[in-house]
């Protein structure tokens, strides 16, 4: 068994080396590292590979905690405005469609530059997060409450874009960056780390926006200073992750290079279709009412800013634990086990929503949320990883991005008008049942040809 520091070079340690901010992040991030990659490796990672995981570390930690000071709190920036439950609905799906029509565009940027890490650097790490900047900017124009929330939505659809268009070529490289041996464990482990940035700072962020509200009771300061912060945070993370150095093997010019057909590339990887269709089903039914449970929380629970903030760090605070224990689920059993054993509980948490009279039991909700959703993400992504083929894995990983947007994008205005014409809790129950329908599709169309595969192997054997 080869322990981390058997291929890390061994530095000599001063006595005043704690003094020095550059080995106190050395061994911020190598600690934990250390800790997740003990395992059987099949050969010793490289200095250039080490200082990579470490870059792509850091990236993770400071992206998460930009996240935490605008993603939840968009839809409610609108609502500051005056924006009915349709066009909150309408500022997610055109986020959403941005998203889709970004990915195919993306992959085709891919294949004719084969530059990863630039187009990563300047689309989902610059002009993505310049949009935050701009959104900050908002209230400054003076705007009509009508003319400032088709603002939102617009800035809002280009970060969707922006960060969407560098997908293929983040997934691709993400796949040369961490070597397959280590990614239950790395990931989980990244993951963690940026749940604990999220859990510190999501409550943070609702207290600058209720805070800067209610300074001079301008009802948007907080809002803009939250998105100010988000984007400054934000930009850290893309310094971290122009410090990876790209690699570059034959099997990743391959990959870039490639302009065949996608069915023929398809042919390779059994599964992958049975996977965009259940992403499919799984992700219209989380839209429909992902964008109004903070709308709800805030307007018939009778909550504020700063409470969907700390219900936020709930749910980080629970995905530490999910982080911990999924880890090594996936390693021993598999990201298919993993998701399936997942999936079908988060099934159940919207439509608990319908019983809730209270915004404490929502807390409740976000805990276990937390827990199962840090599982879920965890054998999704690592999903996309295993049956993405090689060949053609920017366009493979496009098309299901597309439908997953796709999806994702009607599923925004179905909830909306559900919720201004029936009720909240009609969308809730709809978002359940829907996840579960994605949940079955999951378990025929991959789970059960993947088991077969396995018994006619074990049979031939």
């Amino acid at each position: 068994m080869l322990h981390l520091l058997d291929y890390i070079p061994q530095r000599r340690i001063s006595v005043f080396d704690h003094l020095r901010p550059q080995r106190w992040n050395w061994y911020l991030v190598h600690r934990p590292m250390e800790r997740s990659l003990v395992q059987q490796a099949p050969q010793p990672l490289t200095i250039r590979q080490t200082s990579n995981l470490r870059y792509f570390w850091l990236d993770g930690i400071f992206a998460a905690t930009s996240e935490s000071f605008y993603l939840a709190f968009i839809p409610l920036f609108a609502l500051a405005y005056g924006a009915t439950n349709q066009q909150v609905g309408w500022i997610t799906a055109i986020g959403n469609l941005a998203g889709a029509a970004a990915l195919f565009p993306g992959a085709r940027m891919l294949e004719k530059t084969g530059n990863r890490k630039s187009i990563v650097l300047w689309s989902g790490g610059g002009l993505a997060r310049v949009m935050l900047l701009l959104l900050s900017f908002v209230p400054l124009l003076a705007l009509p409450p009508q003319i400032a929330i088709l603002a939102i939505a617009a800035l809002n659809g280009v970060r969707a874009f922006m960060g969407n268009f560098s997908n293929p070529a983040w997934t691709a490289m993400v796949a040369d960056i961490v070597p397959e041996f280590m990614r239950g464990r790395y990931f989980s482990t990244r993951n963690l780390t940026m749940g604990a940035a999220t859990l510190m700072f999501s409550a943070l962020a609702g207290w600058v926006i209720r805070t800067g509200n209610q300074w001079q009771t301008d009802p948007y300061l907080g809002y803009q200073l939250s998105f100010a912060l988000a984007f400054a945070i934000g930009m850290v993370s893309t310094l971290q992750f122009s410090r990876i150095r790209e690699p570059h093997s034959s099997r990743h010019v391959e990959q870039a290079r490639q302009t065949g057909s996608l069915r023929d590339a398809l042919k390779s990887s059994p599964g992958y279709l049975g996977f965009v269709v259940s992403g499919l089903v799984w992700n219209f039914a989380l839209q429909i009412s992902a964008p109004f449970f903070n709308i709800y929380l805030v307007t018939q629970l009778g909550a504020n800013v700063g409470i969907v903030g700390i219900f936020t760090s709930i749910s980080s605070f629970a995905a530490l634990g999910g982080q911990l224990i999924f880890g090594k689920v996936l390693d021993r059993r598999g990201a298919v086990f993993l998701q399936l054993v997942t999936g079908f509980p988060i099934a159940l948490l919207p439509v608990m929503w319908v019983f809730y009279t209270a915004p404490w039991q929502v807390g409740v909700n976000n805990l276990f949320g937390g827990f199962l959703w840090a599982g879920f993400n965890l054998a999704n992504f690592n999903l996309l990883l295993q049956v993405t083929p090689h060949v053609g894995r920017a366009r493979a990983v496009a098309l299901y991005q597309t439908g997953v947007f796709a999806s994702a994008f009607l599923g925004p205005l179905v909830g909306g008008y559900l919720a201004d014409t029936v009720s909240f809790q009609a969308i809730f129950l709809l978002s359940g049942v829907g996840r579960a329908l994605g949940m079955v599709l999951f378990l025929g169309l991959i789970w059960l040809p993947m088991h077969r595969l396995k018994q006619r192997a074990a049979n031939q054997g």
